[in-house]
């Protein structure tokens, strides 16, 4: 397997990215709300994070698409906090309240260590939008003792533009989520204004970045893989994300459409009665659903699915 992309980055540069991305943090912009909290005070913002990295937990994980699984499991890292607000995230007590251990970049490049000893493919750093800086600098610290597995970006895609400009030549593998078509439903759901364009943009970027998945004896070495939760009533706009990533991302990109949804019934029904696309999500996804946005992408040319 070929170096990683940090591996291949002159270190005087990637020391650059990390001063750099520090910066974004004394008025943090990280995301698209951009709330401009000092968090070198340790000052918090919507997302609830400080300076610190927090951890909710690590391993090997082999519930991943199975290009990122391979033998040895995803080295996953559950970054605690969230730049999202989703009512229906299934990880409430981590993403919203916070739930976890604060580490140093250098604890955190201890796990990413451990990580590969414990035979994991790569790295997988899940909901990191809002400790960026602090990634790359447990990466750029990691990577001065020997690490050399890919490095997968797993995020719900609310990066401000700068953010994901930090990450080029880092990140090796892309594991966005697609999650809305229509920004009314962003907001209702997810709390999230703006965030149809910036998922849009944040697409093109990260294919222009790392462009289609490319795997050695069927393991990932680098690319983009989309997700799309597919929600009840047609919410998640299905379709319509799939004739975007076929006309605008790639027509080759491989796109994951997951039927996972299931009711939070303690947030969802708390709200029920002050939003009426919070009363349409009150139920599975049907078979029936999720078939009719892979029957989309399908015809809108995409022809890479997860299994």
């Amino acid at each position: 397997m070929s170096l990683p992309a940090y591996r291949r980055m002159p270190r005087a540069t990637l020391l650059d990215r990390v001063e750099e991305a520090w910066g974004l943090l004394e008025s943090c912009r990280l995301c698209i709300r951009r709330c401009g909290v000092n968090r070198l005070d340790d000052e918090r913002g919507w997302c609830g994070a400080g300076v610190d990295p927090r951890i909710s937990g690590f391993g090997p994980h082999f519930g991943e698409e199975r290009p990122l699984v391979g033998r040895g499991g995803s080295g996953t890292i559950f970054f605690s906090h969230c730049t999202m607000g989703c009512i229906y995230c299934q990880n409430y007590e981590t993403s919203h309240l916070g739930w976890g251990e604060d580490l140093t970049p250098d604890g955190l490049a201890a796990i990413m260590l451990r990580l590969e000893r414990a035979g994991c493919g790569n790295i997988n750093l899940v909901s990191p939008t809002h400790y960026v800086p602090q990634i790359l600098k447990a990466v750029e610290i990691a990577a001065a003792e020997g690490l050399s597995l890919p490095l997968v970006y797993n995020t719900g895609t609310s990066e401000s533009p700068k953010t994901l400009r930090l990450l080029d030549g880092v990140v090796d593998i892309y594991l966005p989520d697609a999650k809305y078509a229509d920004d009314r439903v962003a907001i209702a759901l997810s709390a999230l204004p703006g965030y149809v364009e910036a998922m849009k943009r944040n697409l093109v970027e990260m294919q222009r970045q790392v462009g289609d998945l490319v795997c050695e004896d069927g393991i990932a070495v680098r690319g983009l893989i989309v997700r799309h939760l597919v929600l009840p009533d047609d919410l998640s706009g299905g379709c319509e994300v799939m004739r975007f990533i076929a006309r605008e991302v790639s027509q080759n990109c491989y796109v994951n459409i997951m039927d996972q949804y299931r009711v939070v019934w303690g947030e969802l029904t708390e709200k029920t009665p002050r939003d009426p696309c919070i009363r349409r999500i009150l139920r599975p996804v049907t078979p029936a659903e999720v078939a009719r946005v892979i029957a989309c992408a399908r015809k809108a040319g995409l022809h890479r699915f997860a299994d």
